[in-house]
This record gives structure tokens, sequence and C-alpha cells, in this order.
């Protein structure tokens, strides 16, 4: 039997995606061969992070600096503007670099089973960004679940009017898929083909 404290170490890595229980549990053995290298850096790395974390007040990202450090990025498309559900959807496009504007993270996806509600997502600000002008295309890039799909329509609608191209994802991306369990090419391909929202 381990200690108390590794049992609680334990239990809050097993609460992580992709870790169950026995991956926890290897992942601590591990960390614990290894405390005065790889346990050190990992206890400094979460403490630099949980101070210095914020959500960027423009596009919702999570970085260490407000605005984030794409926000404050001069080569990035100032015109371009892609809209996702979440932050780790961000990452996954980001990470192929193949979309060279600015995102916008609602924060989750239209949901009336969970009673996610357009006024819980920041759809309201989006819009606020458009109405500032300056952005020619919005990419809606939601995941392609039923709520994806209805987050994405609801938004369309509300742009309808507005001066701008509507694209979304190029079909191709799996049902049921989360963007960020996609390989980079399949998210290149789904750029490169996106088309107008009808």
């Amino acid at each position: 039997m381990a200690s108390q404290e590794i049992e609680t170490l334990t239990a809050a890595l097993a609460r992580l995606p992709g870790l169950g229980p026995r991956s926890a549990r290897r992942a601590v053995l591990w960390l614990i061969k290894r405390r005065e290298t790889s346990l050190v850096q990992l206890v400094e790395a979460l403490a630099a992070v949980r101070e210095s974390l914020v959500e960027c007040t423009v596009c919702g990202n999570v970085d260490t600096s407000d605005p984030c450090g794409i926000c404050r990025d001069p080569r990035r498309d100032q015109r371009a503007l892609c809209v996702v559900e979440e932050v780790a959807d961000l990452w996954a496009l980001d990470r192929a670099h193949l979309f060279t504007g600015r995102y916008h993270v609602l924060g989750g996806r239209l949901s009336a089973l969970d009673g996610v509600r357009p006024e819980d997502l920041a759809i309201d600000s989006l819009l606020a960004r458009i109405e500032e002008g300056g952005i020619d295309e919005v990419l809606l890039a939601m995941n392609a679940t039923l709520e994806g799909q209805t987050t994405a329509h609801y938004i369309a609608e509300k742009l309808e009017n507005k001066p701008v191209r509507l694209t979304q994802l190029a079909h191709g991306l799996p049902v049921g898929g989360e963007l960020d369990y996609l390989d980079e090419g399949t998210l290149a391909q789904a750029i490169r083909a996106r088309r107008p929202v009808v």
C-alpha cells in the first residue's frame, strides 16, 4: 500500500483525460523513480503555469499573457477569423500551421440536453469583434457533432447580413469526431477544402 499522499497524486492523475487508474499508477511510479529530476521539473512547471495562466480577453485562448501570443502576433492575418468550440480545438488547428488568421473560442457548443444556450457561449463577443470591422472571412471550425453543427448553423444565421465571407470546414471530418484527436493531414484537407456556408 502506498502512502495517502501517493494515493492522492495517483487519483489526481487518474482524472486526467486519457489516463485511468493503472496508467496513473505507472506515471506516479515513473515520477517517483525520477523524483530528483522529472518530478521536480513537473512540480515547478505546474506551479509556474498555475501562477501565470490567464484567459485571453480578445479570443478566449488560454495563455500566460493577455492578449495571448496569437492575438499579439503581427504576422497573423487580421482579416480571417476562425471560430472554434474549445481551446483544445484552437491548439489542434494552430499546431497544423495551416490557418494564418486569428481565432475566437466559444467556450463550448449549444446543447439543449446540457442546458447550454447562446448566452452561455462567447457568441456576443464574436459578433462584437465582427462589428468592429476589418474581418473579411469567418471560418466556422465546429466539431462534426450534432451540437457542433447546430452551433455553426446558429452563428451562420447571426452573421447572415454581415459583410463577411462565411466558410466552414469541409466535410470529410469523421462524424462525431473532435478536432483535438484528428491528425494534421485530415486537418489540412479540411482547411484547404473549406466552403461557403449555405
